[in-house]
């Protein structure tokens, strides 16, 4: 079976004046198209305009907002933060100031809040509760001590670590390394 087509034949001299190969482009059939392309358009058109006028005369939208109004109503639901940075400053320095203020937690119970290290130092005058050393507490594997573990400077100075001041080093010897960028 041969793979090759026969060589076409040669234009007629006739074809070779008109200066275009006729049997290429069949100018009706792309009438045809380009006719039955702009009625579909066009119907498409009057279909989409009378679905619009539809939709207003059944969907009213009300009165438009004044120009000049001054109350907007936010919807419901949860919303983006518009200034992420902005807000957790904020929160940051209002959690800041808990810890380092006197205020009342809860006045009619008489509860008030006080500065942290103000905390420490009144439970270092006073001393801690504790146990007699062989008593082991219910459940406990062994009575030894370990300290804490902490993966990274991270979870020890929280979401606020960047931007409230960082504590003085306590009771470690080694100084501390601020992170490189």
């Amino acid at each position: 079976m041969a793979t090759k087509l026969p060589h076409p034949p040669d234009p007629s001299p006739a074809e070779r004046e008109l200066g275009y190969e006729r049997r290429d482009a069949n100018v009706k059939a792309l009438l045809q198209f380009g006719f039955w392309m702009a009625v579909i358009i066009a119907l498409t058109m009057v279909t989409v305009n009378f679905t619009l006028k539809y939709f207003v005369r059944e969907m009213p939208l009300g009165p438009g907002a004044a120009p000049f109004a001054t109350e907007r109503e936010l919807p419901s639901g949860p919303r983006l933060q518009v200034q992420p940075h902005m807000e957790l400053k904020d929160y940051c320095a209002q959690q800041q100031a808990q810890v380092t203020t006197y205020g009342w937690v809860d006045q009619r119970l008489g509860a008030v809040r006080i500065p942290i290290n103000r905390a420490m130092e009144i439970m270092l005058t006073r001393g801690f509760p504790a146990r007699p050393s062989g008593e082991v507490p219910v459940g406990a594997a062994s009575p030894a001590i370990s300290e804490p573990k902490v993966s990274g400077d991270s979870d020890v100075e929280g979401q606020c670590g960047y931007i409230t001041e960082k504590p003085p080093n306590l009771g470690s010897s080694a100084p501390r390394e601020e992170p490189k960028d």
